[in-house]
């Protein structure tokens, strides 16, 4: 393995189950990366296949072989101001509150370093918090980018320092809708699991002893028994890494679109398919907090963000007109 100029941040290894193109394989096993960038950094020699590089993106893998990629440290940005439309529900001139999209990343990252949620708000907000650093200002928390909802921003340190206490100590309510395979047999329990980074797969997250404490409850709203499929809403403890997507997929009911944690084509009908998109079937649409400077209680609370809203209505349909 040759030496590289550029500085290394992270290695990541993957498994090859099945026969495909080099790039596609890595845009579905690390979705967090785009398509271009990954392109890139097979051109630029950071993809290793059965410990060969590897600079062809159409390189064809196959079955049993393992593959290395490495990220390098991205490289200082200027992060610039973009007219990207966002819903602000609320604003005042300590914080915002905002509905991301799916396809928005929250902040910029490697293959992301524009068109971003951050980006967004810079255009739309005069200052933002300096807290979470020069290319996260005024993330308090997140959303994945396949991930449709609620988000509240910090415009100031003081906002961003309050907002991130009464996310540590759990005073944060937020609710979620979620779309999964299976039919889910009670109407409401409790998941109660250590989450922890998978040793094989180092983007996923798994159920494991060793991992950070993790709450989940969940209450079926309703039953798609023709179509296998449950809606369910969503109440979470903690804010760890894919937490919704790991519980879920750990309980066997993988969350409609999240091809990460067990979702297959094969679960849907080709048209809910289709009307999905890219989207995971996941809404934050409820979202309660201290506002961080006056301590008035804030709560929000908003339809499904499309295409979760038209996939749930197409679901519907078809459970009226199946056999």
């Amino acid at each position: 393995m040759k030496s590289l100029q550029k500085k290394v941040q992270e290695r990541l290894e993957f498994d090859v189950y099945g026969e495909g193109r080099l790039d596609r394989f890595l845009a579905e096993a690390y979705p967090e990366l785009s398509r271009s960038y990954i392109k890139e950094l097979i051109q630029e020699g950071f993809v290793f296949v059965e410990g060969k590089e590897v600079r062809k993106p159409s390189y064809k893998l196959k079955k049993g072989q393992r593959v290395l990629l490495l990220i390098p440290e991205p490289e200082p940005l200027m992060l610039e101001p973009e007219n990207i439309p966002i819903d602000v529900l609320y604003e005042d001139e300590h914080i915002m509150v905002v509905i991301k999209p799916c396809g928005l990343v929250s902040h910029p990252s490697p293959g992301y370093t524009s068109g971003t949620l951050v980006n967004a708000l810079l255009y739309h907000a005069k200052s933002l918090s300096s807290v979470g650093g020069v290319q996260r200002p005024g993330i308090v928390h997140r959303l994945d980018r396949n991930t449709a909802g609620l988000m509240v921003v910090a415009k100031t340190d003081q906002a961003h320092k309050n907002l991130s206490e009464q996310f540590a100590l759990r005073r944060v309510e937020k609710y979620y809708k979620a779309l999964v395979w299976g039919l889910i047999k009670r109407e409401h329990m409790v998941v109660e699991e250590a989450i922890a980074r998978d040793r094989r797969e180092r983007k996923r997250f798994t159920v494991s002893e060793e991992g950070r404490c993790a709450k989940t409850e969940l209450w079926l709203l309703k039953a798609f028994e023709k179509q296998r499929l449950s809606l369910l809403k969503v109440k979470i403890y903690t804010g760890r890494t894919h937490q919704i997507r790991v519980h879920l997929s750990y309980l066997g009911h993988p969350i409609l679109g999240d091809y990460t944690y067990g979702f297959q084509p094969s679960m849907v009908n080709e048209r809910v398919l289709k009307a999905m998109g890219d989207c995971h079937m996941l809404v934050s649409y409820h979202l309660g907090f201290y506002h961080p400077v006056k301590g008035e209680l804030l709560t929000f609370e908003i339809q499904e963000p499309e295409p979760f809203r038209s996939t749930l209505a197409l679901i519907e349909k078809l459970e009226e007109e199946l056999p």
